[in-house]
């Protein structure tokens, strides 16, 4: 028995610390399956009583989860925003722990309820499934959730991840459980009844390949749009001295010598493209230059202030319009009830409230879906922005001063909101990754991450709407009541 106990908590710490390795940057889904084949098996009664079942499910939620956002760790210190030093790195940990406690809840209540329903039935896996990929795309419209089982396939599959114009991340993340189950349930069945498991999953994943590799293809038919070209800037200065009067005449002097090289490239060039937070308050353009400008910055609405992404028509030197960042970082930018504290957060530019939830940037030249920062992981509202007009995607982040893991994980996530909306993307971010990734989630272009660089990229506007703009999550909404009806009704045994 004590043994047994072992055998259990060791599958969830084990498990966990190999999804948390599987995920991007790594991105490799045959890392991540032996790792979902640990989580089913501790669903099982046998297992222990509920409570037991809870805590080692949640010991592999915490334990990926901490693994797979460590980079969190990188805010330390804290002192360039007023937080003393002692408590930088306590507060960081804090935050850390924070969310992989709340992973460490949310699967380990996923555990218990899928024993309750015996996991062995299909019904209960397909259900289980569904309700996992649901949870993810309904996480990622909140304030904490930025990577999940949906974003796995990338970089490492591509061909997997192209099932996403299908379904969407939370489609593959309940993908990425039902192949773990089938191999789960291989390795449980009856030496006879092994190999008919084992097949049926190897169908399912050769089938899915295939399928995944078909909505490729058709990503990669002729565009039929426009193309358009811009010059990206990747300033490379760092968060903790942005806002100081040396580093924002530096950003003046690479902003005007972008303006003045858009202006005279040959063929033309539309225009300039800049990342979050790139511009103070009010601050105007340095050259009334012939070029569109799109930069991040922050204005006011009303008294709230908004982070940003300000449109300068050409030849203006103010901003004309913009969309405002909607999915605002809690503590850091955004804080509950702010006067009452009398704290602004985090932020180095005080409290930042957020902005409509639409991502569409309407514009002359074509409408832009745009995501601020962790605003990428919320595909939902991406493929919203699509269904309305949007043309292609663009990316505005500063993501210093994190490591390249975070990097990795913002370009796997930029190729899988590609995917499913059949648009191409480009990043533009401080220190990277500055990017052009085209609509089949394939990466064409990138700039050298951590240093001041610009660079041209030409994107290609569409307009064909893929099954996921259409639908959003439709299909896995009736994946999840067609098998709660299955597992209502059934009383044979799975």
């Amino acid at each position: 028995m004590g043994n047994d106990r072992r055998i259990g908590w060791v599958a969830g710490a084990g498990g966990g610390l190999l999804a948390g390795v599987a995920l991007p940057p790594v991105g490799w889904p045959w890392l991540l399956w032996p790792a979902v084949v640990l989580l089913w098996s501790l669903t099982e009664s046998r297992g222990g009583p509920a409570g037991q079942r809870f805590r080692r499910g949640g010991l592999w939620g915490l334990a990926a989860v901490l693994v797979s956002h460590r980079w969190l760790l990188w805010l330390h210190p804290l002192d360039w925003i007023g937080v003393p030093s002692p408590l930088s790195l306590p507060i960081c940990l804090a935050l850390w722990l924070a969310i992989g406690l709340a992973a460490a809840l949310l699967v380990g209540g996923w555990t218990v309820l899928v024993g309750r329903l015996d996991p062995a039935r299909p019904s209960t896996a397909l259900l289980a499934a569904a309700v996992w990929g649901l949870a993810e795309v309904l996480l990622a419209k909140g304030p904490l959730f930025w990577l999940g089982l949906g974003a796995a396939a990338l970089p490492g599959d591509r061909a997997l991840a192209g099932l996403a114009a299908l379904g969407g991340a939370g489609s593959l993340a309940a993908l990425q459980l039902l192949i773990g189950w089938g191999l789960w349930r291989a390795l449980r069945a009856l030496p006879a009844q092994r190999s008919r498991w084992l097949l049926a999953t190897l169908v399912l994943v050769v089938g899915c390949h295939l399928a995944g590799l078909a909505l490729l293809a058709q990503a990669a038919a002729p565009p039929g749009g426009r193309a358009e070209r811009w010059l990206v800037v990747q300033p490379a200065i760092p968060t903790r001295e942005k806002f100081e009067a040396d580093q924002q005449r530096r950003l003046l002097l690479q902003l005007a010598s972008a303006q003045r090289q858009a202006a005279t490239a040959e063929p033309p060039v539309q225009g300039v493209l800049l990342p979050e937070g790139s511009l103070a308050l009010g601050q105007p353009l340095p050259l009334a230059a012939p070029v569109e400008v799109l930069s991040g910055g922050f204005r006011r609405e009303g008294v709230e202030l908004r982070s940003s992404l300000l449109r300068f028509e050409p030849g203006e030197l103010r901003a004309g319009g913009g969309i405002d960042k909607h999915r605002v970082v809690p503590l850091g930018e955004w804080v509950p009830l702010a006067g009452l504290w009398r704290w602004s957060g985090l932020s180095a530019v005080g409290g930042i409230e957020p902005g409509s939830a639409s991502r569409l940037l309407a514009r002359p030249g074509g409408d832009v879906g745009v995501a601020i920062c962790y605003e990428l992981s919320d595909g939902a509202a991406l493929a919203a922005a699509t269904r309305q007009g949007a043309r292609w995607l663009l990316a505005s982040a500063n993501l210093d001063p994190y490591p390249l893991q975070l990097q990795g994980q913002f370009a796997a996530l930029a190729q899988l909101r590609a995917i499913e909306t059949g648009r191409w993307l480009v990043s533009s971010a401080n220190t990277g990754p500055s990017l052009l990734v085209d609509s089949g989630g394939r990466l064409i272009e990138q700039l050298p991450p951590g240093r001041p660089a610009t660079g041209l990229v030409t994107v290609q506007q569409r307009s064909p709407l893929t099954p996921y703009d259409r639908w959003g999550e439709g299909p896995l909404i009736a994946l999840a009541l067609l098998a709660g009806a299955w597992r209502w009704v059934s009383r044979a045994p799975g």
